[in-house]
């Protein structure tokens, strides 16, 4: 098993700036994929952004591009979600996720572990 936790998230003005952070622990050995999912008010979860234990790859959904950042610290076994630019349409609440290998980095059936979610607030 692996468990995961992330930081918490908070209230931000638009256009500022906030870094997650999920740190994971038990089986890290068995992670492939981290990745972060976020659901707002009334939508389904969507796929922010995801990264390859391995080799550093890393994937965004459209909507984040060039705005956040996925990076990890392996030695710590933590992954972090840096947001800037923020807008009030990135209020969520984000939870990150791992998946072990064969893990495909959008879909979040593919993942096997998730965190509990921490709430990230933009306001206009």
């Amino acid at each position: 098993q692996v468990q995961l936790v992330e930081s918490e998230g908070g209230l931000v003005q638009a256009g500022g700036s906030l870094r997650l952070s999920c740190a994971a622990s038990g089986r890290t050995f068995s992670i492939y994929t981290m990745g972060w999912f976020r659901q707002a008010p009334g939508k389904g979860r969507e796929f922010v952004a995801s990264i390859e234990w391995s080799d550093d790859n890393t994937y965004y959904a459209d909507s984040v591009k060039g705005r956040f950042t996925i990076s990890r610290d392996k030695a710590k076994s933590t992954v972090y979600l840096q947001m800037n630019s923020l807008k009030p349409e990135d209020t969520a609440i984000y939870r990150c996720a791992a998946g072990n290998r064969g893990t495909i980095p959008a879909m979040q059936a593919s993942y096997n572990y998730w965190g509990q979610g921490t709430q990230v607030t933009v306001s206009s």
